[in-house]
């Protein structure tokens, strides 16, 4: 623990009603304190541990009663501490980073940073409930960490693979190209190279591309056997989003980790929206009254809500209906596809808070 920025001395100061604002980083924390009329009264930095974090709280308290304590990154390098904060019973919010104009005008610093993180929970400026990190969703963020990993190596094993056969000698490409998918693969996975001709560019492709044949399906392997964990840890999670309509596992297990375990701290289906980036911008000036796309928001829960909407238009009556319907009224299919995803997102929002299983409930589905 370092020692405190400014020279304000706490032990000759009457307790005040305090507010906190903590800057994180990998291996520090820089706390701030300031009072319920916005006066500074210190700053410090913390070790990014379990006594650190004691100490943080401590000194907070050693101004008087700490009224809430806003944390800039709790689901990253703010998480141990959020934790902390929450066991102890701290009134605990999030807070965005400083907007570019406010960081032009007052500067960069750690210190700077966790003083704006204060008066942004003092004022309630752009600040929400940070997810708890202790249940069942959090495991299923981690499954799906290395799931979304392992999709991805696997993509790039493919494309890969393909431009591999575009510079490959004029016989093997003939062999491979125009192969359906599972084919080249197999095909590739039991290519015999003669490994003592390593030099020659025929044998090196025939090695490079066996590698990644194989490499591909081990991963397809990997990924079944994280799914097979993910389906009934979802299923037991909320059963009610996964019977909807175009919901599958995999969209679900996203939709259910960009809510939270703690579902509460979405106060509407169109705070929902906007956190999914499903909600249109208001963009009116004048007389000019429109939207805009947003661009914000959980682009991987945006994702999701997209693949819904997809399913449904392939599978769906209803909203095969409303596609022709908002095609007559001139909507381009760009258009209709996001005012679907809005309405998607409404759906899974009541899912979600309506039908979200508790704790007990899920130990007895485990």
């Amino acid at each position: 623990m370092t020692t405190i920025a400014c020279n304000t001395n706490t032990n000759t100061m009457d307790p005040v009603d305090v507010v906190g604002g903590v800057d994180t980083h990998q291996d520090t924390h820089t706390a701030a304190a300031i009072d319920g009329t916005g006066r500074l009264l210190g700053h410090r930095t913390f070790m990014a541990t379990g006594a650190g974090y004691r100490a943080l709280l401590a000194w907070l308290r050693s101004w008087g009663t700490v009224e809430v304590v806003g944390v800039e990154g709790t689901g990253a390098y703010g998480a141990g501490l959020a934790e902390h904060l929450r066991t102890a019973g701290v009134d605990l919010v999030e807070v965005d980073r400083p907007d570019r104009k406010t960081r032009r005008s007052t500067g960069k610093s750690d210190p700077i940073d966790a003083e704006a993180a204060a008066r942004a929970a003092l004022g309630r400026v752009r600040t929400g409930v940070p997810k708890v990190r202790d249940g069942k969703v959090e495991a299923l963020r981690n499954i799906r960490v290395a799931r979304r990993s392992a999709v991805d190596q696997r993509a790039d094993c493919q494309r890969r693979i393909k431009t591999l056969i575009v510079t490959a000698p004029d016989h093997l490409r003939a062999q491979l190209r125009g192969l359906p998918k599972r084919e080249l693969l197999n095909t590739c996975a039991a290519l015999r190279p003669d490994t003592e001709q390593i030099a020659d560019p025929t044998q090196a492709t025939k090695v490079a591309l066996r590698a990644l044949a194989r490499r591909h399906a081990a991963l397809t392997q990997e990924i079944n056997e994280l799914d097979a964990l993910i389906e009934p840890l979802v299923a037991a999670l909320n059963p009610a989003l996964l019977a909807l309509n175009g919901v599958g596992p995999d969209t679900a297990g996203q939709l259910l980790v960009t809510a939270g375990e703690n579902t509460d701290r979405l106060h509407s289906e169109a705070a929902f929206a906007m956190l999914c980036g499903a909600a249109p911008i208001p963009a009116s000036s004048g007389k000019t009254h429109r939207h805009r796309l947003n661009r914000g928001g959980d682009r991987q829960a945006n994702a999701a809500l997209y693949r819904i909407v997809l399913c449904r238009l392939r599978w769906d009556h209803r909203t095969q209906a409303y596609m022709t319907r908002r095609t007559t009224e001139g909507l381009s299919t760009k258009d209709i596809i996001r005012c679907l995803k809005r309405l998607v997102a409404r759906e899974v929002f009541y899912a979600l808070t309506t039908h979200a299983t508790t704790p007990t409930t899920l130990t007895t589905a485990a």
